[in-house]
Parts: structure tokens; C-alpha cells; sequence
């Protein structure tokens, strides 16, 4: 990765894609960018560390993560792991993509709200919320602190999928140990949304000018949303790809939360050719803020071209 990538402009520090950095500043809470006349707003939650050396990527040895992140320019293995909303003004009202921790959120994370304030949205305008898929850090945000609608007039639109899955009680009985409590999760932060919730298949227009698109693997029914207005267009991934540095320069590689990881890498693989061969801009859920940029091709990977455009 060419340092000459890594810049992402004055609203942000400057980063490796996907690596720990030094905080000089207040990290900055939201990103404005267009998509033809489409107003996008990036909202940032916050974001804690990880080292990936120890049993985050199942497939590959701790000398070969030590490589990737040698080869990103980085010292040792700690990455810093963003959380990132994303915000899509519409004819049909304001659309937010994911709805980060909310209540609860370990420390360092739950910002969105503050995000919000500080870019003058009230969440009582948010008329659509989508949801890329049911992990906690993208479904907690969805009820208030006294566990009524977060956002009150919206319809919450879900992949088809996705619900299927955690709403089913043959697959909490059959899940790891470890995965029981998000079903638990899922219903307590659905209940609010009981009159005001549908469910869509990958494909749909879920919101004007705001398609479906099928990038299961990370889990059962994960989607990504494709923006566009006229010719131009935008990917927001979610977590079919997460930390550019390992899983763009690596795409066969996966992070333990790939619930069913060989599809995972399929979904990874099309979506980075996609974006890399349409040349359209990508927000990432776990990409360092502003969580925007292109793909491109580099040797046997891609690379994050970090910015608007």
C-alpha cells in the first residue's frame, strides 16, 4: 500500500485503512459527501483497538498478519477498529444505514447520537432505517435509553434473511454458545418497531434510488446497499469487507465474526471486483473515518484509495 493512499483529507487524521493511530485530536463525529444530488452524511460511533495477531483471523498464521501489517506500514499488530453510519437524504425522507451500539456500548463507542447533534439531524426525521444485517454493533442504536422507538417515525426495513434466521428458535438452539444472546438482542431491539417493520429480499429498491444487494457470508442474510443518482453511484458494505489493510490486500482471508466464512470470501471477492472495475466510491462500516474511498486492484488484492472520490 502506497502512503500516497493513505490521505484522506482535512475533516479527518490521516490513517492506514484499517490501522491503529495515534488520537492527536477529537475524533471527528461526521463526513458530508454527494452522490450525483444525493446529500450523504457518515456518522461516526466511535471505535476501540484490537491486536489481529491473537485468533482474529482463523485461516492465516500470526507471522503473515505480522507481513500484511508490516507491508500497510504500520508498527506491531494492534489495529483500530471504527464504527460507522451511514445517512442517505431521499425523496422519501432521511435513510440511516445501521444504527451502531446504542445503550450498553463498550467504552469508547455509542457516539452516533453525538454524531448526529453535531450535525443537526434529530432523529425524529429519520423516515427509513435499513439494516445491512443483526450484529449488535449495527442493530443496538434501534431503542432509546428507556427502551422505547430510538427513532420514533420510522419504518425499520430488514433482508429477509437476516430475520429468518434470528427470529428462529430451531437455529438459537443449534447456534455456539457464544451466538445465543444477539437472538435475545434481536427481539428486544425489534419490539419497539412491531407495526413498522418489513422485511425485503436482496434486489429490492428499499428506499428511492437505495437497492438491496446480496453479500452473504459475514451473516445469513447480509446486504449491502447500492446509492446512485443517474450515473453515479456509491456501495455502502457494511461488513462484507471490514479493516482494508488484511481483508482488501487479503480478500480470502477471514475475521472470526464470518459466520459462514467461504461464503463470506465469495461475497468479499465480488463485491471489491465490483467496486474496483465500476470505479465507485465505497463506505465501509469498519473503515477509519471518514469510512469512504474507491477500490482498486493491487497484485493479488485491492487496496482502499481513501477520500470522496
Amino acid at each position: 500500500m502506497h502512503r500516497r493512499d493513505l490521505l484522506v483529507g482535512a475533516a479527518a487524521a490521516t490513517v492506514i485503512p484499517g490501522l491503529a493511530a495515534a488520537q492527536t485530536a477529537p475524533a471527528p463525529q461526521f463526513h458530508r459527501m454527494m452522490v450525483g444530488a444525493v446529500p450523504v452524511t457518515i456518522l461516526h460511533d466511535g471505535f476501540n483497538t484490537r491486536d489481529v495477531a491473537q485468533n482474529f483471523i482463523p485461516n492465516v498464521t500470526p507471522e503473515q498478519i505480522r507481513a500484511a501489517m508490516q507491508a500497510a506500514g504500520a508498527q506491531g499488530t494492534t489495529i483500530q477498529n471504527p464504527y460507522n453510519l451511514t445517512l442517505v437524504q431521499t425523496r422519501a425522507g432521511l435513510v440511516l444505514i445501521d444504527t451502531g451500539f446504542g445503550q450498553g456500548a463498550p467504552a469508547g463507542l455509542g457516539q452516533h447520537r453525538a454524531a448526529m447533534q453535531a450535525a443537526g439531524i434529530d432523529p425524529a426525521r429519520i423516515a427509513i432505517v435499513l439494516l445491512t444485517h443483526f450484529h449488535p454493533d449495527h442493530i443496538g442504536g434501534l431503542i432509546a435509553a428507556d427502551g422505547s422507538a430510538g427513532f420514533p417515525n420510522a419504518v425499520v426495513k430488514v433482508p429477509e434473511r437476516e430475520w429468518a434466521f434470528w427470529t428462529d428458535a430451531g437455529e438459537e438452539s443449534r447456534v455456539a454458545e457464544g451466538r445465543r444472546p444477539n437472538f435475545a438482542l434481536v427481539r428486544n431491539r425489534f419490539a419497539p418497531y412491531a407495526e413498522k417493520l418489513e422485511r425485503f429480499a436482496p434486489g429490492s429498491e428499499v428506499a428511492p434510488g437505495i437497492t438491496a444487494i446480496a453479500t452473504m457470508g459475514h451473516s445469513p442474510g447480509h446486504v449491502s446497499f447500492l446509492v446512485a443518482d443517474g450515473t453515479a453511484q456509491l456501495l455502502v458494505i457494511g461488513d462484507a469487507i471490514t479493516t482494508p489493510a488484511l481483508f482488501m490486500a487479503n480478500p480470502e482471508w477471514f475475521p472470526i465474526f464470518d459466520m459462514d466464512p467461504a461464503q463470506a470470501v465469495a461475497s468479499r471477492k465480488a463485491l471489491l471486483e465490483r467496486a474496483a472495475t465500476e470505479r465507485m466510491p465505497v463506505i465501509g462500516y469498519h473503515f477509519p473515518f471518514p469510512a469512504t474511498g474507491r477500490v482498486e486492484r493491487a497484485g493479488t488484492g485491492y487496496r482502499l484509495v481513501a477520500g470522496n472520490a
